[in-house]
């Protein structure tokens, strides 16, 4: 019989996966107690994970316990986010210690309705999270998180950001009228969107979802290369032509150094709400075969389902109006994949210093 020790016990744990990050579960082990035949272990999450917790545990006490050298073990498991590198020499901003673009190489694939539920999946799993709409052009976040009004500024420099369902936000569209359109060009556009990221006082965010547009061009490169991003997750639908953009989204964070965190596949099937019959409208299984193809992470897929159109049409997102429902499980499933991948990239240990400065800004 092998002797109980804290060797022992990691080896044990060494088996184990955490799913969300495909690490061994041992390397979140922060201490671990040996009394006799008893143990007592400590893991620490680097990403929230509230609804898994119970599980792992769980997981982590029928490793140990099946050893006949362990009579009991327990098993405590909590999270604690940290901020990440993000590209280039770039630093953080203030008060928020990881940002997350939402991107797509094509309009229409559902970018908005995930960036507004993932960030709210990610507040499910227990973060502090804010909403950033970087799309100038057609903001969609007002609408979806159910924002009116405008926001104020305590100095005349800064403004506090929207609350809405528990979430921090920002966008264009607070600012302007429903109906004004934004007739500028590119360099204009990105100063907008840098003077909103910037001016904002954001509270003390561990996550800050940016709603990227959609496209690769121009305006996209130029973000990419001065918003100190942590990590990406790119949404595609399963056709063939979404695919194409998709992958050229994907070359375009690797060219800026951004770590692409994973791929997302909405509206992967639909499901007849009168027969239940399941059918692949877009094409089947495209969205895990890029991911195989260009070695990043298949976060997770969702369906075509209109409820989750008419809830973000309503100002209440599927995680916020069903939060017991499969379809916001899926929503943090993804959240816990995608955060799960973002606490094994690099430190940043300059948290806070960072600020981007910006000339010459349209007025807000």
């Amino acid at each position: 019989m092998n002797e109980v020790n804290e060797a022992r016990v990691r080896q044990l744990l060494g088996g184990l996966v955490d799913p969300h990050t495909g690490a061994p579960l041992a390397d979140a082990v922060r201490a671990v107690g040996v009394d006799g035949a008893r143990v007592s272990v400590d893991v620490q999450l680097g990403y929230p994970a509230a609804s898994a917790i119970e599980d792992l545990a769980a997981r982590a006490r029928r490793a140990l316990e099946a050893d006949p050298a362990i009579e009991a073990a327990s098993v405590s498991v909590a999270s604690r986010i940290q901020p990440h590198k993000v590209q280039g020499v770039l630093a953080p901003l203030p008060n928020v210690k990881n940002i997350i673009v939402v991107a797509s190489g094509k309009g229409g694939v559902g970018k908005s309705t995930v960036s507004a539920n993932l960030a709210l999946a990610l507040q499910a799993e227990g973060a502090r999270v804010g909403v950033l709409d970087a799309d100038i052009y057609g903001p969609s976040q007002p609408r979806m998180l159910g924002i009116e009004g405008k926001p104020q500024s305590p100095d005349g420099k800064s403004i506090l950001p929207m609350q809405a369902h528990g979430l921090q936000a920002m966008s264009i569209g607070f600012l302007v009228d429903a109906e004004t359109p934004m007739i500028w060009r590119g360099p204009m556009v990105t100063q907008a969107m840098l003077q909103l990221l910037n001016d904002t006082r954001w509270d003390m965010l561990d996550y800050l979802v940016v709603d990227l547009p959609p496209g690769t061009g121009d305006i996209q490169l130029t973000l990419a290369q001065k918003v100190p991003v942590a990590g990406a997750v790119i949404v595609t639908t399963p056709q063939d032509i979404a695919l194409l953009d998709a992958i050229k989204a994907l070359k375009m964070f690797e060219k800026v150094e951004v770590p692409v965190l994973g791929l997302v596949e909405n509206m992967a099937t639909h499901v007849c709400p009168n027969c239940g019959h399941e059918e692949h409208v877009f094409g089947a299984g495209g969205g895990a075969r890029m991911a195989e193809q260009y070695a990043v992470p298949h976060l997770g897929s969702l369906p075509l389902d209109i409820r989750i159109r008419e809830q973000a049409d309503g100002g209440t997102p599927t995680v916020a109006a069903m939060p017991d429902s499969d379809l916001a499980a899926r929503y943090r499933e993804i959240a816990r994949n995608a955060a799960g991948r973002l606490s094994r990239q690099p430190r940043n240990k300059s948290l806070g210093l960072g600020k981007i400065v910006v000339q010459n800004a349209p007025p807000a």
